[in-house]
């Protein structure tokens, strides 16, 4: 188990190390370089990076960590871009960040189970189980955090689109152009959709047009009801009634979201009797190989 130990005091001493980088008193930054961004023309000149600091630890591991982070995703069955993800649910993470970040968890699990091995001291198979199932049970656990931000996310957005689809058409019927009944339900909105509409209005003031930042929406929310409610409001510029077409899509959805919620309840409700099920048909199954096996008896 010496080597063992070997790798795990490595580990830690590595892991203290970036993390003693980032406290003030013990890596303190040098007087030039926390002068440099206000000298003129330094706004864009970065500090330099120690040799053992969360920075330097960043770039060094970022492609590699993309790219083994992607590899081991699609290994275990997630076809869906990282990248898409954190944009859906409006993560300050990047790509490379978050799978810096697992790497590190998973590198953390490794260390764990290295640990627990030489402590337990087990067989070889359960030494090398304990360390692999520490370093796959934390890629894995990062990676269903994610896309079950995701899932969330794009539940949030299809609860909230009759009432943010009625809204709009209100608005739109009130007199407000497009981007301006976006904006005000944007602004006195508080759920998944409104923080969408924020991004379709950046993009908008950014030079794209209405159709694509809302396409751009649609594709990113990945959200049946979403396509609808987009190409509806894709025909402003050539519908005079649009406003009559956005309610009838607002009782679309709702009915659709009413027939979703009737079948879950339906579902619950037959989940309800199967433990009462199971508690009669015990009893039942007793009673009945009591006498069977009595009658039985006779004929033996």
């Amino acid at each position: 188990m010496t080597p063992l130990l070997l790798v795990s005091g490595l580990l830690l001493w590595v892991g203290l190390t970036l993390l003693f980088s980032e406290v003030r008193w013990f890596a303190r930054r040098s007087l030039s370089d926390r002068l440099g961004p206000y000298v003129p023309g330094g706004m864009g000149i970065r500090g330099r990076v120690g040799l053992l600091s969360v920075e330097s630890f960043r770039e060094a591991v970022g492609p590699v960590a993309r790219s083994l982070g992607s590899q081991f995703s699609r290994l275990f069955g997630v076809s869906e871009d990282l990248d898409r993800r954190l944009t859906r649910i409006h993560s300050h993470l990047d790509v490379t960040e978050f799978r810096v970040r697992q790497i590190g968890w998973s590198l953390a699990g490794l260390g764990t189970g290295a640990l627990l091995s030489a402590a337990v001291r087990p067989p070889v198979q359960m030494a090398l189980l304990f360390m692999f199932g520490g370093l796959l049970l934390s890629f894995l656990a990062l990676e269903q955090q994610i896309s079950s931000a995701s899932d969330r996310w794009k539940r949030s957005v299809y609860l909230e689109l009759p009432v943010v689809a009625e809204q709009v058409g209100m608005l739109l019927g009130a007199g407000y152009s497009l981007v301006g009944a976006l904006d005000r339900v944007a602004r006195r909105g508080s759920g998944a959709i409104s923080d969408d509409l924020f991004r379709v209005l950046t993009r908008i003031r950014q030079g794209v047009t209405e159709e694509e930042a809302l396409r751009e929406w649609s594709e990113l929310a990945d959200v049946h009801a979403v396509e609808r409610f987009v190409s509806v409001l894709a025909l402003n510029r050539e519908a005079s009634d649009l406003g009559r077409l956005i309610a009838e899509e607002s009782r679309a959805i709702r009915r659709e979201v009413q027939r979703e919620l009737l079948e879950r309840m339906e579902k619950r409700g037959q989940q309800v009797w199967i433990p009462v099920t199971v508690a009669t048909l015990l009893p039942g199954v007793v009673f009945i190989i009591i006498p069977f096996m009595s009658a039985l008896g006779d004929f033996l």
